[in-house]
């Protein structure tokens, strides 16, 4: 009797252990956003306060060199302060903080050899398209010939060679759809009204409404679309996967914001970077928090598309 009731009291104990062991793990790994493959490793770390600091000496730099002046858009050379760039995008991370995530955390397997050779390579074309965008000079046909090429063309033949990673995300339940909205509304309210509000734009002055809409496709697709399908759902999805949330985010943020370095450099590579980290990087930090939390394209596809017209539709309107 004795040696049956050690038994089960020993059975339920290893039972309760199983569970709480496997929430603890689910708080680890989403909770603190680190998985337990790299939980103990320093890469994830250095990756996160060494990307915070190269933001935050950029904005140092700039002020020492009193060049807090940042251009918003590639299609002219107007300036703003940089912080008006910040505002928007702190008020709608705090708001995404606040909002309930769109799905429950999801428990994964500890990254393949596929999956860290698609996030390796995939990593390496991004770099790839920033360094050559710039030594290009830029422009056109160069910058949307490189971004199909090492944007699009290059991951998709990645995914048939290596075969095997899903990465999906389960749908959501649907009042938690319209989680986003808050976010996005705040960010674009502060973005395109009141004291931080971005100039409207004269990019199409004096063109027809036909003409304008067209461009507005043209831009949403070859930009915002493929961009952020590249950079949030194929690339940072799978750096989460190796370094966790806010690791992934901040090193594909600050990739995302190198590359804008092609389209709006003046010449110094020195001010030119701490300018587009602390413009295009910190808007990144945005955009990839909405995409890791919520996992759902619609609101990093309208922030995005309003980064690039908004301050021209503006303008039409």
């Amino acid at each position: 009797m004795t040696s049956h009731t050690t038994r089960a009291s020993s059975s339920r104990r290893r039972s309760w252990s199983t569970i709480f062991g496997t929430r603890a793990i689910t708080a680890q790994l989403y909770g603190l956003g680190y998985s337990t493959v790299v939980r103990n490793n320093a890469l994830p770390r250095t990756t996160l306060i060494g990307g915070l600091l190269l933001i935050a000496g950029s904005a140092v730099w700039l002020v020492l060199n009193d060049a807090t002046g940042i251009r918003h858009s590639a299609d002219h050379d107007g300036t703003v302060p940089m912080w008006h760039r910040w505002v928007p995008v702190a008020a709608g991370l705090l708001v995404a903080r606040l909002v309930p995530a769109t799905t429950p955390p999801e428990a994964h397997e500890p990254p393949g050899r596929a999956l860290r050779v698609q996030a390796g390579v995939m990593l390496a074309a991004g770099v790839l398209f920033a360094v050559t965008l710039r030594l290009v000079g830029g422009g056109e046909p160069a910058h949307t010939a490189l971004k199909l090429l090492l944007l699009l063309a290059v991951p998709l033949v990645l995914f048939r060679v290596t075969r095997g990673v899903r990465l999906g995300a389960p749908d959501a339940a649907a009042w938690r759809r319209y989680g986003p909205v808050a976010p996005v509304a705040v960010w674009l309210s502060l973005s395109y009204a009141g004291p931080t509000a971005v100039p409207p734009g004269s990019s199409w002055a004096g063109t027809s409404l036909a003409c304008a809409l067209a461009a507005v496709v043209v831009v949403f697709a070859v930009n915002a679309l493929l961009e952020e399908v590249f950079y949030r759902r194929w690339l940072q999805t799978r750096w989460e996967r190796i370094l966790g949330r806010w690791p992934a985010v901040v090193l594909v943020s600050l990739l995302f914001g190198a590359w804008h370095v092609g389209i709006m450099g003046t010449g110094d590579l020195t001010r030119d970077l701490a300018s587009v980290f602390v413009n295009q990087a910190v808007q990144g930090l945005f955009l990839g928090y909405l995409w890791s939390k919520y996992r759902m394209m619609w609101p990093i596809l309208v922030v995005h598309g309003m980064i690039n017209v908004g301050p021209s539709l503006v303008r039409l309107l």
